[in-house]
C-alpha cells in the first residue's frame, strides 16, 4: 500500500498504522519513507527485448478513489489515452532520460529485460520524475491504450521474446482516444461487500468493451467478488466523445453498491 500524506501529523499516523497496528499485514514490517513530489501524474509505458524499447501510447491513470483525486490511492479508478499532457517533447524526453537509460543500465548489470516497462511518472516544471517501476501493463491503463492499437500485439510480443525489436516500426495507433472507467464496490479500497449480483453484462455497446476483473460465476450469475469490479472502456472520435460513451454505458451495468468516479478523464480535457 501507499499513503500520500499533506502533513507531519498524518505521516506519524500512517507510520503506525503500518508498523504498530499492523493494518497492512506483514506486508507493513517494512516501510520506505520518500519525498513527496507534486504536480501532475501520468503513466509511460514501452515494449523491450533487452535491447530497445517502443514506446505504447500515452494515459493517465487516476489513482485516488474519490472525484478531484481526493482520498486514498486505489490501483486506479479510470484511465484514458492519449493525454495531452504528454506532448511529442515531452514523450521523447521521457523515453531518452528515463526508458532508453533503464534498459541499458539493466543490461550492463548483465540483465536482459524482456517485455513491458511501465514507468509511474509525476511531472513537474515540465520535468519527468519516476514515482515507481512496473513490470508490466498498467491496470487501468491497458485497457485504453490496446483499445486504440492498429498493430498486430503479437508481432510486437515476439519481436520482444526475440530480440528483434529494432526491425519492427513503431506500433500504429488509431487516431481516436480511449477512455476505462472502473467500477468498484463501495468501501473500496478498505472494505467492501461481495458476492452481489452484477446487471446489464448482457447489454450489447458499440465500440466498448466490458473488463473483468474481481468478479465471478456463480450459479450462472456474475457477481462482484473484488474491490475493483469491472473496466468500461470506451472509444470517441474525441477525448469529450469517449469520456461520454464510456460513461453512458456504465449507466446500464448496476449492482446494489456499484461505485465510481464521475470525473475520469476531465484533467485531460484541461490541457487540450
Amino acid at each position: 500500500g501507499v499513503i500520500v500524506c499533506d502533513s507531519k501529523a498524518e505521516a506519524e499516523k500512517s507510520i503506525d498504522m503500518m508498523l504498530v497496528d499492523k493494518k497492512f499485514g506483514d506486508a507493513g514490517n517494512n516501510i520506505i519513507i520518500e519525498e513527496r513530489i507534486d504536480g501532475i501524474e501520468a503513466s509511460y509505458i514501452a515494449l523491450s527485448d533487452g535491447k530497445i524499447a517502443i514506446p505504447m501510447a500515452t494515459s493517465q491513470d487516476h489513482k485516488r478513489i474519490f472525484d478531484n483525486d481526493k482520498g486514498p490511492n486505489t490501483g486506479g479508478m479510470g484511465a484514458y489515452s492519449p493525454t495531452p499532457i504528454i506532448d511529442k517533447d515531452l514523450s521523447q524526453k521521457i523515453q531518452e532520460k528515463i526508458i532508453d537509460k533503464t534498459i541499458s543500465s539493466l543490461r550492463n548489470e548483465g540483465i536482459t529485460f524482456k517485455g513491458f516497462l511501465y514507468v509511474g511518472i509525476m511531472l513537474k516544471d515540465g520535468e519527468p520524475y519516476v514515482l515507481e517501476y512496473n513490470v508490466r501493463m498498467g491496470d487501468p491503463e491497458c485497457q485504453p491504450i490496446l483499445m486504440r492499437m492498429d498493430s498486430d500485439l503479437f508481432e510486437y510480443f515476439v519481436g520482444s521474446v526475440e530480440g528483434t525489436l529494432e526491425n519492427k516500426s513503431l506500433i500504429s495507433w488509431k487516431n481516436k482516444s480511449a477512455v476505462c472507467i472502473v467500477l468498484a464496490s463501495k468501501g473500496y479500497p478498505e472494505s467492501y461487500p461481495k458476492g452481489e449480483e452484477i446487471f446489464g453484462l448482457g447489454n450489447a455497446f458499440d465500440d466498448a468493451y466490458i473488463f473483468h476483473a474481481g468478479t465471478k460465476e456463480l450459479d450462472k450469475k456474475i457477481i462482484t467478488n473484488g474491490g475493483r469490479v469491472l473496466g468500461v472502456t470506451a472509444l470517441g472520435d474525441t477525448l469529450e466523445a469517449a469520456i461520454k460513451h464510456a460513461y453512458d454505458v456504465t449507466e446500464k451495468i448496476s449492482w446494489e453498491n456499484k461505485y465510481l468516479r464521475t470525473d475520469i478523464g476531465k484533467k485531460g480535457l484541461s490541457h487540450l
